[in-house]
């Protein structure tokens, strides 16, 4: 692959051109294309399957909120404030702030005695589109309790409130929420992660890039137990647990994770994020991904992530082999219901 030139930092760096992994077609032409790159790993960390510049950082965004919330459980908070499947689900969200969202957001704020005040991501409309016009033709607006990263937050403040901790400033980078959430994320990664690397995320949180490569490394150790302390792997399996039981909670009506987990269920963790990014676990399989698609776009990691699932899945699970497969080539409709063309992933040969 090509590489182009740029400057970072005063020093010149190389960027790898990363493959066309997606493309829509309108008729019997291409009409537009994703390039990105992808990286499945095992248990062992030996690579399975990859495309693409798997060495590059990169934000992992919301997809990473599942190794977030593994202090919630590893502190013992989870089971002092009694937090249930879908509280734990909900932890690792990015949900649509539709009405049970909202409820369950602010129920787990209670169990500490504290209301939506205390949150610290800031506001949006839900992703719902029904929900946000419901709300707008009552002439209500949200609240922070609508913010997709409202369950995140409310597991942040919990774990504070258990072990005794300032509340206020929680989403800074030195306050111990997310030392113990940086922490997490080093470990399971195997990467130092610094301030060079370092961005504020959309709900004011921290953001640390790494390299597909070990994002991909981290989920394969949490669903394969290997290579990760046991008592990390039994926090991080309950969340996964939590999260494939109760997929609702950590996303919402329509969406792709949703409609991932609910494909196979018991079978598949999912997680996506902003600007094309996914990652996932198969626990039966001992696998984890990661993947990014350079232009950000969220067509195009769904995509890529059902064909990966399929690819995952392989001969030891045909039929479910075949759905994933189905859910990477799409047909695309106007507005009458006529097929235009299709969405599709574009995998490498093995």
């Amino acid at each position: 692959a090509s590489c182009a030139a740029c400057h970072q930092s005063g020093r010149q760096v190389e960027i790898m051109e990363n493959p066309v992994l997606v493309e829509v077609t309108r008729g019997e032409l291409v009409e537009s294309i994703h390039r990105g790159a992808f990286a499945l790993v095992d248990g062992d960390g030996q690579m399975v399957a990859s495309a693409g510049d798997i060495d590059r950082p990169v934000f992992p965004r919301s997809a990473v909120k599942l190794l977030q919330a593994i202090p919630l459980v590893e502190t013992g908070a989870a089971a002092r404030f009694g937090l249930s499947e879908k509280d734990l689900s909900l932890a690792c969200a990015s949900h649509s702030g539709e009405p049970e969202h909202v409820r369950r957001a602010a129920a787990m704020l209670q169990k500490a005695g504290l209301d939506e005040t205390a949150l610290e991501c800031g506001s949006h409309w839900p992703g719902e589109a029904d929900v946000s016009r419901d709300m707008a033709r009552r002439g209500e607006t949200p609240c922070q309790l609508h913010n997709n990263c409202s369950g995140k937050h409310a597991g942040f403040l919990l774990t504070a409130a258990h072990r005794g901790e300032e509340l206020a400033g929680y989403v800074g980078p030195n306050h111990p929420v997310q030392v113990r959430a940086k922490a997490v994320i080093e470990d399971l990664t195997g990467r130092s992660l610094n301030v060079d690397v370092c961005g504020t995320d959309g709900c004011s949180i921290p953001t640390y890039a790494a390299p597909l490569r070990d994002f991909a490394s981290a989920f394969a150790k949490i669903a394969s137990g290997r290579g990760i302390e046991p008592q990390r792997a039994e926090a991080a399996r309950s969340l996964v647990d939590a999260c494939m039981a109760e997929p609702f909670e950590m996303s919402g009506t329509g969406r792709a994770c949703l409609k991932l987990m609910q494909a196979a269920p018991g079978k598949v963790f999912v997680k996506t994020g902003a600007e094309g990014v996914f990652f996932g676990a198969l626990p039966e399989l001992g696998l984890g991904f990661a993947l990014k698609i350079d232009d950000g776009a969220r067509r195009a990691s769904e995509t890529l992530a059902a064909a990966l699932l399929a690819r995952a899945m392989g001969e030891g699970e045909p039929a479910l082999a075949e759905t994933f497969a189905a859910m990477a080539n799409e047909d695309l409709t106007n507005w009458r219901g006529t097929r235009t063309g299709s969405l599709r992933a574009r995998l490498p040969e093995r």
